[in-house]
C-alpha cells in the first residue's frame, strides 16, 4: 500500500507542509521513506473544527451506529493485511508474531467496545421519581445519565503502535464514548499511523458517520501536540507515554483559561514482593518468569518488574543468583527508537553505579541494541536515593535486600504511584502480611498475587492506571470498557416532559438497559 506522508483531516489528506521528517528502521539506523508532513497551525485548527462539527451530529447517533463503526474499523484494519504488520516492523523493530498478536489485541478491543455500547448501561441511567406529596418540599423528578465531553486529543503511545496508537484504547474509548478524535502520531511510527488512519476514514464512510470524526496529526516536534491541548475546543486529552510528557501535556492543559481532564498512564516499576515460601518452594521457577517478564518486549512495557524486593538471607540469595543466571543468557534487543536506547543506557549506567551489578545479557557491539541487567542494593540504599526508584524503561530490574520485613513495609510505603504491584507467596503468607497488602493497594491500580504484571488483559474488571506518576488520574483506567466513562461526564434533566428526555432516561426502557430507578438496579418499565 503506498504512503502519502500527509495528515489525515476529516478522512482527507492535506496538502504538503514545507516541514518533514522521516521514519528511521531502529533495526539497522536506515531511514525510511515517504517523508512525512509536520502539521501546521492550520491543520490543528483544520482537525479540530472538523471533530467539532461531526461532534454535534455523531453525539447524538444511537449506540447501534456507533457499535457498528466500531467492528467496521476493526474489520478495515484486518483488510490492511500484512503491509500494516510490515511497515509496523520496519518503524519499530518489533518482530511479526508480536504484531501478529497487538493486532489481534486492537481488533478484538474494537469489537469489546462494541458489544459494551450494544448492551448500553454504561451511560448509568439514575432515575429519582417525583413525589409531590412530600413534606416540607415536593420532590423533584431527577433524571442523570453519562453524556460525551466533545472532540478529544488522543497521543499515540512509542510501544505499541496498534494497540496504544491510531485505533487503540483511547482512540476507541473515547469514539465509543460518542467523542470525536484528534490524534497525534507518535513521530516514531508514522506510516502505521496513517495506514490505521484510512482504515478508520473507510469505516467512517462504510458506518455513515461524519467524516470529521476522526484526523490523523504528524508532528516530529512538541509544538503540535501541545497545540492540540491548548486548543479551545478540546475537550479532554488522553496519552500514554512518559512521566516527563505526560506532566507537560497535563501542565498546558491545567494553565488553559478552561482546563480540560487529561488521562495520562506514564511511568511505573512495578514492584515484586517475594515472601518465604515463594523463594523456598519456586526459586528456579520464579526466576525464570521475572527474567522473562524483565525481557519481554525489550523491557518496553509499562508493565515491566523493575524492581524486586525480598528479606535478604540464605533463601533470598538463592533466588537472586537464580535470576542473575537466567538474565545472563537474554540477548540484547532493538529498542523502539534511538533515543529511547540512548535514555535506557545512560539510566542503567547511573543507576549501576549506585549498585552491584548482579548480571548482564548477552554482550554485543550493536550500539543498536539494548542489553538486559540485573542491579542489585540493599534496603537502607533503596530508601536513601530516590534515583533508584525510578523507572528504567528497558530491560532491566534491580534486586533490593530488605534487611527485615519491617524494612520490606518501609520500602513499599516509599514508593510511588504504580499501575501494578505483584506478591509471591502463599495464601496463608498474604493473610499473615495483611499489613504489606493494606500499604500496596493505596499504592497501585493493580494488584497481583502469585503471577506477572506484564500482560494486561481487556475486559470489564481491567484497571490499568495507578495514583501519580503512574497515572494523572487514579480513579480511571486506560485499558477495558470501564475507560469509556473517562470521555463523558453527567448531566441531570430535572422535571423534563418525557419526550424531550434521552431515550436511556425515558419510562419505558426501550434499549433494556440497567438503571439506579429509586436507589435500586432495575431492567423495567417505569
Amino acid at each position: 500500500m503506498e504512503l502519502i506522508g500527509g495528515n489525515v483531516i476529516g478522512g482527507a489528506y492535506s496538502a504538503p507542509g514545507d516541514v518533514t521528517f522521516n521514519a528511521t528502521d531502529p533495526s539497522t539506523g536506515a531511514q525510511l521513506e515517504p517523508a512525512f508532513a509536520e502539521a501546521t497551525s492550520a491543520d490543528v485548527d483544520a482537525a479540530v473544527a472538523q471533530a467539532e462539527h461531526a461532534f454535534r451530529t455523531y453525539a447524538l447517533s444511537p449506540s447501534e451506529q456507533r457499535s457498528k463503526f466500531l467492528r467496521a474499523i476493526a474489520d478495515e484494519i484486518i483488510a490492511l493485511g500484512a503491509p500494516l504488520l510490515e511497515r509496523a516492523s520496519a518503524e519499530t523493530g518489533l518482530p511479526m508474531a508480536r504484531l501478529e498478536g497487538e493486532r489481534g489485541r486492537t481488533v478484538s478491543q474494537l469489537r469489546l467496545f462494541a458489544d459494551h455500547l450494544d448492551e448500553g448501561s454504561w451511560v448509568e441511567a439514575r432515575i429519582d421519581t417525583a413525589d409531590a406529596s412530600r413534606t416540607p418540599l415536593p420532590k423533584p423528578d431527577l433524571r442523570r445519565m453519562l453524556v460525551p465531553l466533545g472532540p478529544v486529543a488522543v497521543f499515540g503511545a512509542s510501544n505499541f503502535p496498534l494497540a496504544f496508537s491510531v485505533a487503540g484504547g483511547d482512540t476507541v474509548s473515547a469514539l465509543a464514548a460518542g467523542c470525536t478524535v484528534v490524534f497525534k502520531a507518535h513521530p516514531a511510527h508514522p506510516g502505521t499511523s496513517e495506514l490505521a488512519a484510512g482504515a478508520i476514514a473507510r469505516a467512517a464512510a462504510s458506518a455513515d458517520v461524519p467524516a470529521g470524526v476522526f484526523s490523523l496529526l504528524h508532528g516530529w516536534s512538541y509544538e503540535v501536540g501541545l497545540s492540540l491541548v491548548r486548543h479551545p475546543r478540546i475537550m479532554a486529552v488522553g496519552f500514554t507515554g512518559s512521566l516527563r510528557g505526560g506532566r507537560a501535556i497535563f501542565d498546558a492543559a491545567a494553565a488553559r483559561p478552561d482546563p480540560i481532564p487529561v488521562y495520562a498512564e506514564m511511568g511505573s516499576i512495578n514492584p515484586v514482593f517475594l515472601l518465604p515460601s515463594a523463594m523456598a518452594d519456586r526459586s528456579a521457577m520464579l526466576a525464570q518468569g521475572l527474567a522473562q517478564a524483565i525481557a519481554m518486549g525489550v523491557g518496553q512495557f509499562c508493565t515491566n518488574p523493575g524492581v524486586i524486593v525480598g528479606v535478604r538471607g540464605v533463601v533470598f540469595d538463592k533466588l537472586a543468583s537464580d535470576l542473575a543466571a537466567q538474565v545472563e543468557k537474554l540477548q540484547p534487543g532493538v529498542m523502539l527508537y534511538g533515543q529511547l536506547r540512548e535514555s535506557y543506557t545512560n539510566a542503567v549506567e547511573r543507576a549501576g553505579a549506585k549498585s552491584e551489578v548482579l548480571a548482564r545479557g548477552g554482550s554485543g557491539d550493536d550500539a543498536l541494541r539494548a542489553q538486559p541487567a540485573l542491579l542489585r542494593t540493599d534496603g537502607a540504599h533503596f530508601l536513601a536515593d530516590p534515583e533508584l526508584r525510578e523507572e528504567m524503561f528497558g530491560p532491566v530490574s534491580v534486586v533490593v535486600a530488605a534487611s527485615d520485613y519491617m524494612e520490606l513495609e518501609r520500602i513499599a510505603e516509599a514508593l510511588e504511584g504504580q499501575l501494578t504491584a505483584t506478591i509471591h507467596g502463599t495464601a496463608e503468607e498474604l493473610h499473615s502480611h495483611a499489613r504489606l497488602v493494606e500499604i500496596l493497594t493505596r499504592k497501585v491500580g493493580r494488584l497481583l498475587f502469585n503471577g506477572f504484571p506484564t500482560g494486561v488483559e481487556v475486559g470489564h474488571a481491567m484497571q490499568h492506571g495507578g495514583p501519580y506518576p503512574a497515572s494523572s488520574d487514579s480513579r480511571t483506567t486506560s485499558v477495558g470498557t470501564a475507560a469509556i466513562t473517562r470521555f463523558a461526564r453527567p448531566v441531570c434533566y430535572q422535571n423534563f416532559p418525557e419526550a424531550s428526555l434521552p431515550v436511556a432516561l425515558r419510562g419505558k426502557n426501550s434499549l433494556g438497559i440497567w438503571r439506579l430507578v429509586n436507589g435500586a438496579f432495575s431492567r423495567e418499565d417505569l
